[in-house]
């Protein structure tokens, strides 16, 4: 091993071969989480709007988030911009920005469910995919987060992150959507949707200070 190569891993920065392989490794996972957040937005979006679901729709569009989110991992790995620390900091403030408009969107709807007292159907469609997507969505992240912090990238750490509040918003979603159908307990739902609105405002706060590589 040279001394360059040597001094760069004392730095925390990882050789040019090995960067190259993990920029591919973090395309490659952003592309796969992608094809899966396409088809999680199709039967969420589906089965919120079957059954008026305020939560089932506001999770859809957390994977609209995700998706968008995915590609800016795409793009910072691209053309040699992976290196730039101002290409760095853009993708993250992107990231952030997809986070806000996601806490906007939830926020409003939920609020307007609640004071209306509008009551949503059972959608036990809903229950499975949550049921699926709990589990799954950690092991995702996991890697995502191992890459990111492999590349010292913040931005690569913070869409990992938006993989770990799936989980929960996962965990959420099916807590409201049972207690809707089983108990009738109609607030649960845009309930759920607003402790989605909650964690994604603090990961969204989080990417914009640059903060994201301290996350769990």
């Amino acid at each position: 091993m040279s001394v360059t190569v040597e001094h760069q891993r004392r730095l925390g920065v990882p050789p040019l071969e090995e960067r190259a392989a993990l920029e591919r490794r973090a395309k490659l996972l952003a592309w796969s989480g992608n094809a899966w957040h396409v088809v999680e937005f199709g039967i969420a979006l589906g089965a919120g709007i079957a059954a008026g679901s305020i939560a089932l729709i506001a999770f859809g569009g957390d994977s609209l988030v995700e998706l968008g989110s995915g590609g800016i991992i795409v793009w910072l790995f691209s053309n040699s911009r992976g290196a730039s620390q101002i290409a760095e900091r853009r993708a993250q403030q992107m990231i952030a920005v997809s986070y806000a408009l996601l806490v906007v969107y939830i926020g409003a709807e939920s609020i307007r469910d609640l004071a209306g007292s509008h009551h949503p159907g059972v959608s036990w469609v809903g229950v499975g995919l949550a049921a699926f997507t709990a589990p799954t969505m950690p092991l995702l992240a996991r890697a995502k987060r191992r890459v990111g912090r492999a590349l010292n990238s913040s931005a690569t750490v913070s869409e990992a992150g938006q993989n770990t509040i799936c989980a929960y918003l996962s965990v959420a979603l099916l807590v409201g959507l049972l207690a809707n159908a089983l108990a009738g307990w109609w607030w649960a739902d845009p309930s759920a949707a607003l402790v989605i609105a909650v964690v994604a405002l603090n990961e969204e706060r989080k990417s914009w200070r640059g903060e994201s590589c301290e996350c769990c």
